[in-house]
């Protein structure tokens, strides 16, 4: 036998494992298959629902399209010359002629078609620009579509969208390249491998696939997320209250609380040493604090809004007020934990109740006219099947809205650990934010669907009067206390036009920051980092420009983080840069109950399901 030939057998994958490979899978696919045919006996068979009225908006698009043919005929003409041009320029190419360049071309940042056999392989080249020119044609179709409403055509760009990056030929095995020749130099046992993980993910998500993104097992609460030392020193049942041990011997005199949303866990702001915000904030001499929401079950279902507030965020400055003895605190809030921050000072606005010095908004939306692609999923059929889901179970699983967020950038968060799991066979690799971003939370039915009714449907949170919390009329332009506007310019969930629309209710001095980035990575933002930078428009302090258009005009970009800048904000109000004795968890008026990171935030949905 040749040394060639026995290089060859020595890569063939061993018989008997692949033998014993092959009967695990179809053991466990047998396994899957038949307790999720008996799940859906017990449960009856529905018939199929159009909640989000995806049907009816597609059926509305082609009456409208097939009510022009003349346009559309001439659009197919152009697909067709696109067409012609990509062949000829593919024919020059494999016979070695010059091509000037190619016919259609990713998008800078599209990570999609990294691997260079995209461009440079003849084929994989011709497959990849077919499909961008089909995906520029449709959705210019689509999109150009005349005589649909606003809220029709936003839904068929959207879903046209989820369809043209689902049938990207980097999703498929013979046309990605990488894939491809992972499967030769595998014998296809990255196939095997992938279809694993698979009915691993089915299995864990009780039937459902629930893609994961990241290997949980590598992280620990507290241990090497979640790590900032502190102590619980006060909890009921919707939040659990952290304060964090001082790192200078000297703190400033206003404490710092921060109401994270409650459709995330709090660690966003705690990841890890270096980007921890809550770390950083102590590191400044801020006496930090930051609410720990309850995961909520059943027992929780009828929990209002107006028990977030009054429990929530009102009953944390109560008791920071009262811990450390100070009569007013500078409060933070982020995405909706924002929305509630300024509904508790609209409320203690009404109450004559000053305690809030100052307020710092991440990305937060007040004003819901224009939600960006979230209102695709956001009318009143739609709202309505989620209530009704709700009240059966007394809560929204976090895994929906976890997926809905996920849907609006596909891509980077779907189909990347599709073609990384499923097709080139591999574990996902161990990172925490998205760890943070798998550990999904439920949300009471009764607060949630007053959320969703007042603010996104009706819009009434910047409306004088719109809605009454515990008697007290809610108005935010009654709102007097300095606030401070933090948003980013890449935000798909919380669209920066539509904050700032918010930043111009409140009629106290108000500055607005804009970030570079998106929702997460602009505001986990550190200093150390140097990254994205923060355009500030330095004439509008305090009284904002009309249009955030005009805003941006007129705005200076600066390098760096918009945490320094905060800082500097903050502690220069009247009497923020006074400074006490550093203050430790217990020594107050409130004692320690735990270590922090706490017992609420260590509650993972998925961890029981892998109880069960």
């Amino acid at each position: 036998m040749s040394q060639q030939t026995e290089d060859k057998a020595a890569n063939l994958p061993n018989p008997a494992e692949m033998a014993q490979t092959y009967a695990e899978v179809a053991q466990r696919a047998s396994r899957i298959l038949t307790q999720f045919m008996e799940k859906k006996a017990k449960e009856g068979v529905d018939a199929p629902s159009d909640e989000l009225g995806v049907a009816k908006a597609f059926m509305d698009l082609s009456a409208h399209l097939l009510a022009n043919p003349v346009k559309l005929a001439q659009t197919q003409m152009n697909m067709m010359w696109d067409y012609f041009s990509l062949w000829q320029s593919s024919m020059m190419k494999m016979v070695g002629m010059p091509v000037s360049g190619p016919v259609a071309a990713p998008k800078k940042g599209d990570n999609r078609f990294r691997d260079e056999d995209w461009e440079q392989h003849f084929l994989f080249d011709f497959i990849k620009q077919s499909y961008l020119i089909t995906a520029r044609h449709l959705h210019d179709t689509v999109s150009g579509a005349e005589g649909l409403d606003e809220h029709t055509q936003q839904k068929v760009n959207f879903f046209t969208r989820q369809y043209i990056d689902a049938l990207s030929p980097s999703n498929f095995a013979m046309t990605n390249p990488e894939v491809f020749r992972e499967t030769v130099k595998s014998h296809g046992q990255n196939l095997i491998k992938g279809f694993n993980n698979l009915l691993h993910d089915v299995e864990q998500g009780d039937g459902q696939l629930r893609i994961r993104m990241t290997d949980t097992s590598a992280f620990e609460m507290g241990k090497n997320v979640a790590t900032t030392p502190g102590k619980v020193i006060f909890q009921n049942e919707l939040f659990q209250l952290i304060q964090y041990d001082p790192t200078t011997k000297d703190q400033y005199k206003k404490p710092f609380l921060i109401v994270p949303p409650w459709i995330n866990k709090y660690y966003i702001l705690d990841l890890r040493e270096k980007n921890s915000l809550v770390k950083w904030a102590t590191d400044q001499g801020h006496t930090t604090f930051i609410m720990s929401w309850v995961n909520p079950d059943e027992k929780l279902a009828q929990k209002s809004f107006e028990n977030y507030l009054l429990q929530g965020s009102v009953e944390a400055l109560n008791q920071v007020c009262a811990h450390t003895g100070e009569d007013s605190v500078n409060m933070a809030g982020y995405c909706l934990g924002g929305t509630l921050l300024m509904t508790t000072l609209a409320y203690l606005t009404g109450k004559k109740d000053k305690r809030v010095n100052s307020a710092t908004f991440f990305t937060t939306m007040l004003n819901f006219s224009e939600p960006g692609e979230l209102g695709v999923f956001l009318d009143e059929n739609a709202v309505a099947g989620l209530e009704k889901k709700m009240n059966e179970r007394g809560y929204l699983e976090g895994t929906e809205m976890a997926g809905t967020f996920n849907m609006l950038r596909a891509n980077d968060l779907i189909w990347s650990f599709v073609v990384n799991n499923y097709l080139m066979g591999k574990d996902p690799f161990p990172f925490d934010l998205l760890y943070w971003n798998s550990d999904s939370t439920r949300m009471p039915a009764a607060m949630h669907s007053f959320y969703l009714r007042n603010m996104y449907l009706e819009n009434k949170l910047k409306d004088p009067g719109g809605i009454t919390l515990d008697g007290v009329k809610i108005d935010l332009t009654k709102v007097k206390t300095p606030c401070y506007f933090i948003s980013t310019i890449e935000d798909h969930i919380a669209p920066w036009k539509s904050t700032y629309m918010g930043a111009c209710l409140p009629s106290g001095k108000t500055k607005f920051v804009l970030g570079g980035s998106g929702h997460i990575a602009g505001i986990v933002n550190p200093p150390v980092a140097n990254k994205y930078g923060y355009w500030v428009n330095d004439a509008s302090d305090g009284n904002l420009p009309e249009s955030p258009d005009d805003f941006l005009a007129g705005a200076t970009q600066n390098a760096g983080s918009w945490w320094t800048h905060w800082h500097a904000w903050v502690t220069g109000l009247p009497g923020g840069s006074a400074q006490v004795p550093a203050r430790v968890p217990g020594k107050g008026k409130l004692k320690v109950i735990e270590e922090a990171p706490g017992s609420y935030v260590k509650f993972r949905l998925d961890s029981q399901k892998k109880a069960k």
